[in-house]
């Protein structure tokens, strides 16, 4: 099925992208022409490196003539402009190169993440009626060529797989390069680059239509606030594919700016640690608990980590508690960042004095980011009273691809985003997040935000980490319940000590919580965030 523009993916009112042109957020850019420009500006400047499982670095030039060679590769294999194809490799060099490939010809990668396994994958090749999917051999313990196996049988769309490794019965992804035979016909600045997948934490993942205009937007602007020029090292511990590492500033931010990108194959502190002390990395991005982990073994760590300048923690709320405790233990700057796959991004920023970053969650990047905190019958709220986050602006979409029965549910009739986030509003523009508006607990009427009993708990000297969330309960509706994971070293605890603790910090007695069960761990996404979803789940069969 070919593209139809403005109704597979909805797109901007014609009054606001000439806004956004002439304001000079969009300047035209696509992701192949920027680093033909880079590699022609610096050549021999260290573009990327991936350690594993030997070191091997490319320069700004040999990953443009790589990402030649993959899309002369690509097109000889019969992948035009407006092809989609499901990516779901690792972060290794291949990962680059391959997305790179398809954006010089305008074929558009779908980005699936390593973790995803058939139910996923199907729906992603099915539902984007992809042509081709690129693997790995194998993956942690996983073989993802019987997978796309499966797909072949099950997808009459897809005509390829290609296995970065050994291909078994498929096409080794090193066979596709070849030398190209003229100009690409590549994609227009405010045509789609690729679909990233929705948050989200029911059903199937959404797809997300992101152009050259809007995404370039998101990075030149997060490397303005982030302070990354060539001279950022960014280690890359987070899964490649996922839209924070990718752009917030991310990998694709730093290759703007024309510094240095490492893949980390793990995100543990000790796969980690050595990669920056080795690389002299200067900024990453972690999620919460991961940042919870690296603030754990900081202290204890026998690796160099003085050349890291700025963490960046987001994709979930951050406590307050866990954020004061990360810059005394990595000795760096702690930037923390909200923001969705869809569009709207905030900062902390780097002169915000340390109240601010800690106990806030940012403000948006861009003057055109409008902002409406509401109630529940979408009426705006007072300034610091929470409410239903609103927003619209350059960088965020106006619909889900090929998703119109959602898209009148999750976006105003006006082009509002209805992010499904709780927040506050302050003064200075800053955003707090009280909550996910599926994640609030109705406890018989009282609504509990289930973020500010965990960083009441958290501050617990025997508590590592904590989610809070509702189980059933035949007369409230439903009931708080506290999963709690103990420092290694901490003495054992009862419930009842952890229900005394909250207590005793002045909480409303209807947030005290009902139920507190220690375990652990915590079942986690693909990207390393808590899965409240599963959480809910577990208790309800308990």
């Amino acid at each position: 099925m070919t593209l139809t523009p403005g109704v597979d993916s909805p797109t901007w009112p014609a009054e606001f992208a000439e806004r956004y042109r002439a304001a000079g957020y969009w300047r035209g850019e696509t992701f192949g022409g920027v680093l033909r420009e880079r590699a022609a500006a610096h050549p021999d400047r260290t573009a990327l490196v991936d350690p594993a499982p030997e070191r091997r670095t490319w320069t700004y030039r040999e990953l443009d003539e790589r990402a030649d060679r993959m899309a002369a590769g690509f097109l000889a294999r019969g992948i035009r402009k407006g092809d989609r194809v499901v990516v779901q490799l690792p972060n290794i060099g291949e990962f680059v190169e391959v997305v790179f490939g398809l954006f010089r010809i305008g074929a558009l990668p779908v980005y699936a993440l390593p973790a995803h396994r058939e139910t996923e994958i199907a729906h992603f090749c099915s539902f984007t009626e992809a042509v081709a999917y690129v693997v790995p051999d194998r993956h942690a313990g996983f073989d993802h060529r019987e997978l796309a196996s499966a797909m072949l049988e099950q997808v009459p769309s897809l005509k390829h797989v290609f296995v970065a490794g050994e291909p078994g019965e498929h096409t080794a992804l090193s066979e596709v390069p070849c030398e190209p035979s003229g100009p690409f016909d590549g994609p227009e600045p405010h045509e789609l680059a690729f679909l990233q997948l929705s948050g989200g934490t029911t059903g199937l993942n959404k797809l997300i239509p992101r152009t050259h205009d809007d995404y370039m937007y998101s990075l030149w602007g997060s490397n303005e606030i982030c302070g990354v020029d060539d001279a950022t090292r960014f280690l890359v511990v987070l899964p490649a594919a996922h839209n924070f590492p990718m752009s917030s500033p991310g990998w694709l931010g730093v290759l703007y700016a024309g510094g240095t990108v490492v893949l980390s194959p793990k995100p543990d502190p000790a796969t980690a640690f050595p990669l920056i002390a080795a690389e002299r990395i200067t900024m990453t991005a972690l999620v919460p608990p991961l940042a919870l982990v690296w603030t754990d073994a900081a202290p204890a760590a026998e690796h160099d980590l003085s050349s890291l300048e700025l963490a960046l923690v987001g994709g979930a709320k951050y406590s307050e508690q866990a954020a004061r405790r990360l810059e005394p233990a990595l000795g760096c700057r702690l930037m923390q960042v909200f923001g969705m796959a869809e569009g709207l991004v905030n900062y902390t920023r780097l002169d915000d004095d340390t109240e601010t970053v800690v106990t806030t969650q940012g403000r948006p990047i861009s003057p055109d980011d409008e902002i409406r905190v509401v109630d529940d019958e979408d009426n705006d709220v007072p300034e610091g009273e929470p409410g239903h986050l609103l927003t619209r602006g350059p960088y965020t979409i106006r619909g889900y691809w090929r998703a119109p029965d959602h898209n009148r549910r999750s976006f105003t009739e006006d082009g509002f985003y209805r992010t499904g986030d709780l927040v506050r509003r302050l003064p200075s523009g800053h955003l707090v997040v009280v909550g996910r508006a599926k994640d609030q607990i109705n406890r018989g009427g009282e609504k509990i935000a289930p973020e500010e009993v965990e960083n009441i708990i958290l501050a617990h000297p025997a508590v590592h980490d904590v989610s809070v969330v509702a189980v059933p309960d035949e007369y409230l509706g439903e009931r708080s319940l506290a999963y709690v994971i103990l420092r290694e070293d901490a003495e054992p605890l009862k419930p009842v000590a952890v229900k005394r603790f909250v207590r005793e910090r002045g909480i409303a007695a209807y947030k005290v919580p009902d139920l507190v069960e220690f375990v652990d761990a915590f079942p986690q996404t693909g990207v390393g965030k808590i899965s409240k979803k599963h959480l809910r789940s577990a208790a309800e069969q308990s």
